[in-house]
Order: C-alpha cells, then structure tokens, then sequence
C-alpha cells in the first residue's frame, strides 16, 4: 500500500510504502471501526485516538454485573408482559360481546319502533379494543 500525504495549502507531498502487515491491519481497522483506511491513518498521525483511560477490567466486570442485572429484571418483567398479552386478550374478546349486544339492543330498538342508540364515543372505545 503506497501512503501519500499531501498538505492542505502549497505545493509537495511525502510517499511512503507501507509493508503488508501494517496494511493488513490498518484495514482490518477501518473495517472494525467502520472508517475509511485514509482516515484510520489520520486518526494514527494526528493523535486523535485515545485508549480506554482507566482500569478495563474492572470497566469488563461491571458490565459483567449489569448483564446480570438486566437478565434478573427480564426474568421479572416477562410474566408481566404474558400477564399484560392476556388482559389485552380479554379485552378484545369482551369489546367483540358489547359490539354484539349493542347490535342485538339496536335490533330490539328498530323493533319496538324507538330511534336506533348511536354512540360514536363507545364506538371509538370499541375500535380500540379490536386491534
């Protein structure tokens, strides 16, 4: 791989060719950090790069402990979300029964020759329920 600098005003450049270990890597960066490989070998020449400041295993082990955590508040939350599935269930198959005695009590009401009982509000609810 040929490395070429060139400066941001005036004339001349510096070319340089790299070994293919150091290309190797240099792309296997870019690749793993999702940048351009010019911009890789920016970020090495400027300085731009920081490493992890401070202590990484003690950084690796509380993550270890959150993830713990996590997994005990999922093991706490699903029978919620099943419970909640099952509340939603209800609800769609009591909002099905209103709609029904709503048609049947609107039939009954043709019948005894009474203005049929139209109310969008409970309408709205009752959609709602269905989805």
């Amino acid at each position: 791989m040929k490395l070429i600098i060139r400066p941001e005003e005036g004339f001349g450049k510096i070319e340089v060719e790299l070994d293919e270990g150091l290309e190797r890597e240099i792309l296997g960066l870019a690749r793993r950090y999702g940048f351009s490989p010019e911009r890789v070998v920016e970020i090495a020449l400027t300085g731009e790069f920081r490493g992890p400041e401070g202590d990484v295993d003690g950084l690796e082990e509380r993550a270890r402990e959150l993830e713990k955590r996590v997994w005990g508040l999922e093991r706490e939350y699903a029978p919620l979300r099943y419970r909640a599935y099952g509340v939603s269930e209800d609800n769609k198959i009591l909002a099905i029964e209103l709609s029904g005695l709503i048609a049947e009590n609107n039939q009954l009401r043709r019948f005894l020759g009474l203005s049929p009982d139209r109310d969008p509000e409970l309408r709205k609810l009752i959609s709602y329920y269905m989805k």
